[in-house]
């Protein structure tokens, strides 16, 4: 490869890293924040406050205008997979940077 090409090649992978670097440093913040609030949301799945609602729900007895997507089983489940499965992405590039250092 010549010089000029390696550099523009670099220089393009540069300016990526960064523009992605700035978007993703606030949203890990606001991700970080939040590990309070899926700890809570995964005490209360599966809990008898949550089998409490869910059975209200299933009998009618809450407003048909309540959200109620923390009612649904498989939503719930999902979110918070999702959410394991984040961590395990994240814990696998520090990983990879760990070891590539």
């Amino acid at each position: 490869m010549q010089q000029i090409q390696r550099i523009m090649q670099m220089e393009a992978i540069f300016q990526e890293t960064q523009t992605v670097i700035e978007e993703l440093l606030p949203l890990l913040e606001k991700y970080r924040l939040l590990q309070e609030k899926i700890d809570i949301l995964s005490k209360y799945y599966g809990s008898p406050e949550w089998r409490q609602d869910f059975a209200a729900d299933e009998q009618g007895k809450l407003p048909t205008t309540l959200k109620r997507g923390v009612l649904s089983e498989d939503g719930v489940w999902h979110i918070l997979q999702e959410h394991t499965d984040l961590l395990q992405e994240m814990k696998e590039i520090l990983n990879h940077n760990f070891q590539a250092a």
